[in-house]
C-alpha cells in the first residue's frame, strides 16, 4: 500500500485549505486511514482518522475545524481544513491508523507541507 499526499501551501488564519491523499495497492487488509502531521521539534500526531466502515475521529485540537472523508472507491482520502490557525502549521501525512486499528504503518511519503500565517 502506498499514499501519496498533496495540496499544502500557504494559507492565512481563518484560511480553509483541503489536502488529498491518493491510496494505491492492496487495501483490503487495512482497517482505517488517518492524516498525521509533524511540526518541526514535535512529534508526529494523528489529526484524524476515518476506518473503512466510515467511522471518524479527530484530534482534540481539530474537531470541529478539520473534516476527514473518504471515496467510495476507498482510494482518496481527503482532509478539508477550515479556520486554520498558526498551529496548524506542519507537514501533513497519510497513512493506516497503525496500532489503534491494529494495522501496520506503511513506510511515510514526503508528505504535503502547511503554512498558516499572515
Amino acid at each position: 500500500v502506498q499514499f501519496v499526499e498533496s495540496g499544502g501551501g500557504l494559507a492565512e488564519p481563518g484560511g480553509s485549505m483541503r489536502l488529498s491523499c491518493v491510496v494505491s495497492g492492496n487495501i483490503v487488509s487495512i482497517n482505517g486511514m488517518g492524516w498525521y502531521r509533524q511540526a518541526p521539534g514535535k512529534e508526529r500526531e494523528l489529526v484524524a482518522g476515518i476506518t473503512r466502515r466510515g467511522r471518524t475521529t479527530y484530534a482534540d485540537s481539530t474537531r470541529g475545524r478539520f473534516t476527514i472523508s473518504k471515496d467510495s472507491a476507498e482510494r482518496t482520502v481527503t482532509l478539508q481544513m477550515n479556520d486554520l490557525k498558526p498551529e496548524d502549521s506542519a507537514t501533513y501525512y497519510c497513512n493506516t491508523l497503525g496500532p489503534r486499528l491494529g494495522d501496520p504503518y506503511v513506510a511515510w511519503d514526503q508528505g504535503t507541507q502547511v503554512i498558516v500565517r499572515t
